[in-house]
């Protein structure tokens, strides 16, 4: 089987300033080299593919969360725990000058998630069951699933 190409994907706060967006992934791109170095599908992101994306996590209120109980956590939040709670490796980035606040999240992502010329979406009605297109073209992967439904809609940082 072919390799299937990759991306790196972050969230990154929507109220910093675009230097600073980089800046954070650049961040969180380190943490998950330190957590993830190890790995094939890292190696083969480093050697092959390379490919940052950046996309607007929305809010972030780690600090207040772990200092105020009553605060609700932000969408960048949000994220990181619904990441956690889907298993998907990642990285967090809280940055010290912000009061540590989380300002980047970061995973791969395989082809499957983004080609949707070669990886199309589930159509309801289709003569292909929804079981039938999870098995054949996303290869019962349900991580990618999720992911795929996580970035949808998203927009650029």
């Amino acid at each position: 089987m072919d390799r299937l190409q990759q991306r790196m994907y972050f969230f990154v706060p929507y109220n910093i300033s675009e230097i600073q967006k980089g800046i954070q992934a650049g961040h969180a791109a380190l943490e998950y080299a330190s957590l993830y170095g190890h790995l094939q599908s890292y190696k083969d992101f480093i050697k092959h593919d390379k490919t940052w994306i950046i996309l607007n996590g929305g809010t972030t209120r780690s600090y207040a969360l772990a200092t105020d109980f009553n605060t609700s956590p932000g969408s960048l939040d949000e994220i990181s725990f619904l990441l956690n709670e889907n298993y998907i490796p990642h990285s967090k980035f809280y940055e010290p000058d912000l009061g540590y606040c989380l300002t980047a999240v970061c995973f791969l992502a395989d082809e499957s998630v983004w080609d949707k010329e070669n990886y199309p979406d589930y159509v309801e009605n289709d003569v292909t069951s929804y079981y039938q297109w999870k098995k054949i073209v996303m290869k019962n992967n349900d991580k990618n699933i999720f992911i795929r439904t996580l970035l949808e809609g998203k927009r650029l940082a």
